[in-house]
C-alpha cells in the first residue's frame, strides 16, 4: 500500500471557455523605407495596433508629435478601423528627428509604439563647446594616473573559464577623485593557449551590477577585460549591487557635476586608461591590437577610452551615452543621463558651473579626437539616448568610421547588430581582415 501523500492525484482544472493568450503591439513607422527626410520634407507615419497579427478594429489610439524627447507640439486621438491609421506628422527645417508616440488601451492594458523620422541627420552638429583646455586638462590626468603603479591583484576565478580559457577578477591600482589612489576591478579572460593574442577592452553601461567577463569571445583569440567603474569588486552577491544602486549610488552620473575636478566620471575615464595599462602589460598581449567597445554609458565609455588613449586600435560603440548633453540648452534633445532637461525636473542642474564640467566628459569632445577606424551601431526610436545626440558626436568624427543602423529599434540591439560587430572586432583585430576592410 502506498504512502497517502504518494497516492494524492491532483484533480483536473475545471473546462471553460478557451481563453487564448493575446500579444498586441503597437507599431508606427515613418512611410520613407530609411527613415530619412531633408529638411521641410513631410512625414506621413502609419500607426498600427495589431493582436496576432491582426488588425484590432475599434481601437482608441492617442498619439502626440514632436521633436524627439520634448513635449509634443500636436496632440489627438483617433479609433483605428480595419486598416492602419495614418498621421501627417509634418516636417522639421533644420537637421533632426522627428517622433510620434502612441498609446493604444486594449482589455484594460495600455500598449505603446515609438516612429522616429530622421531630417538630415548626417548634417547634425553638436551644441557642445570644445574647451580651449581640454587637451591639456586631460594631459593633466594621464600624468597624474602614469604616476602611480598598476599594483594588480589577481584573484583566479575557474568557475567562469572554459576548457579554453581561464579569468580571473583583477584589481587595480586608480586615480581617486582627491588626492590620493581608489581601486578598478574587472574580469580578465584569456586564452590558456600559449602565444600572443590582441586584447579587447570591454566597458560596461550605466548601472551597479557584477560581471562575468567575455569568455567566449576569448575563445575566440583575444584578450578580454570586461570592467566595472565603481571602484568596487565584481564578483559580489546580485543584492549588494542593488543596495548600491538604491543607496550610495543612485544618481551618480551626476555626483560632482559643479565641478571638472569633482565630477564622478573623471575616474571613471582614467579608469578606462589604467585597464589598458594592464592589458598592455601582460606577456600574452601582441603588443600591437589593442580595442574597445561597449554599449549606452559604454558606447561613451568606448570613444571616449579612443579618443585619449592612443594605444586603441579599432573601436565599437553602441548607442554612446553622455553625446552633447547640453542639446536642452537649444531646444533639441540631449544625451543621457540628460541632466538638463528641464521637463523631467533636474532643473536643478541649469547652473552654469554644471555646463563648464560638462565640456570636459561629453562625447563629443572625445569624439573630435578619435583617430581610429570605429564601427557605431544604433536604432532611431532610441529614447535613453536620444539619436540627435549620438548623430552629434559621430559626425565630427573625422577617422574611418561605419553606422549600422536598426531604425525600428529602442536602446537595445538586434542579434545581427551584436553579430556583427563582434565579427568585426575580432576579424580586426586578429588580422583576419584585408587591410582595406571595414574601413
Amino acid at each position: 500500500m502506498c504512502a497517502v501523500l504518494a497516492c494524492v492525484v491532483a484533480a483536473p482544472l475545471a473546462q471553460g471557455p478557451r481563453q487564448p493568450f493575446s500579444r498586441v503591439a503597437v507599431t508606427v513607422t515613418p512611410d520613407h523605407p530609411d527613415w530619412t527626410y531633408q529638411p521641410g520634407e513631410a512625414v506621413t507615419f502609419r500607426v498600427d495596433v495589431v493582436r496576432d497579427g491582426h488588425q484590432v478594429s475599434g481601437a482608441t489610439v492617442k498619439y502626440g508629435v514632436g521633436p524627439e524627447m520634448l513635449p509634443p507640439v500636436t496632440q489627438a486621438t483617433a479609433v483605428i478601423g480595419t486598416h492602419a491609421l495614418t498621421v501627417a506628422g509634418g516636417t522639421l527645417s533644420t537637421p533632426g528627428f522627428l517622433r510620434l508616440v502612441a498609446t493604444a488601451e486594449i482589455e484594460g492594458r495600455t500598449y505603446r509604439g515609438v516612429g522616429t523620422a530622421g531630417f538630415a541627420p548626417d548634417r547634425i552638429q553638436p551644441t557642445q563647446v570644445n574647451p580651449s583646455d581640454f587637451d591639456s586638462f586631460w594631459d593633466a590626468e594621464r600624468k597624474r594616473l602614469a604616476a602611480l603603479p598598476l599594483d594588480a591583484k589577481w584573484t583566479p576565478l575557474p568557475e567562469y573559464g572554459t576548457a579554453d580559457v581561464d579569468c580571473s577578477q583583477i584589481n587595480l591600482q586608480n586615480v581617486g577623485l582627491t588626492e590620493g589612489a581608489s581601486r578598478l576591478y574587472g574580469i580578465l579572460c584569456m586564452p590558456k593557449a600559449a602565444g600572443k593574442y590582441p586584447a579587447l577592452l570591454s566597458v560596461p553601461g550605466a548601472g551597479v551590477r557584477p560581471y562575468r567577463g567575455l569568455a567566449e569571445l576569448a575563445g575566440r583569440g583575444l584578450i578580454t577585460f570586461q570592467i566595472g567603474i565603481h571602484g568596487i569588486p565584481v564578483i559580489q552577491p546580485q543584492e549588494v549591487y542593488d543596495s548600491l544602486a538604491r543607496g550610495g549610488l543612485s544618481g551618480y552620473p551626476t555626483f560632482g557635476l559643479d565641478s571638472r575636478e569633482r565630477y564622478y566620471y573623471r575616474r571613471v575615464y582614467t579608469g578606462t586608461l589604467r585597464a589598458n595599462d594592464f592589458l598592455t602589460s601582460l606577456p600574452q598581449w601582441d603588443g600591437r591590437n589593442l580595442g574597445v567597445t561597449g554599449g549606452s554609458q559604454g558606447g561613451a565609455l568606448a570613444i571616449v577610452t579612443a579618443g585619449l588613449d592612443r594605444r586603441v586600435t579599432r573601436l565599437a560603440a553602441y548607442y554612446p551615452a553622455l553625446s552633447d548633453v547640453t542639446g536642452y540648452l537649444h531646444a533639441r534633445a540631449g544625451g543621457w543621463p540628460h541632466m538638463f532637461r528641464a521637463t523631467e525636473g533636474p532643473a536643478l542642474h541649469r547652473e552654469e558651473s554644471k555646463f563648464v564640467t560638462s565640456r570636459y566628459y561629453d562625447v563629443v569632445n572625445f569624439a573630435r579626437r578619435v583617430t581610429v577606424p570605429g564601427l557605431y551601431s544604433w536604432g532611431f526610436n532610441d529614447e535613453t539616448c536620444p539619436p540627435t545626440s549620438m548623430y552629434a558626436a559621430y559626425n565630427v568624427i573625422t577617422a574611418p568610421k561605419r553606422l549600422m543602423l536598426a531604425y525600428d529599434k529602442g536602446h537595445q540591439s538586434t542579434q545581427e547588430q551584436v553579430d556583427d560587430v563582434n565579427g568585426w572586432l575580432g576579424d580586426e583585430l586578429t588580422g583576419r581582415n584585408p587591410p582595406s576592410a571595414g574601413r
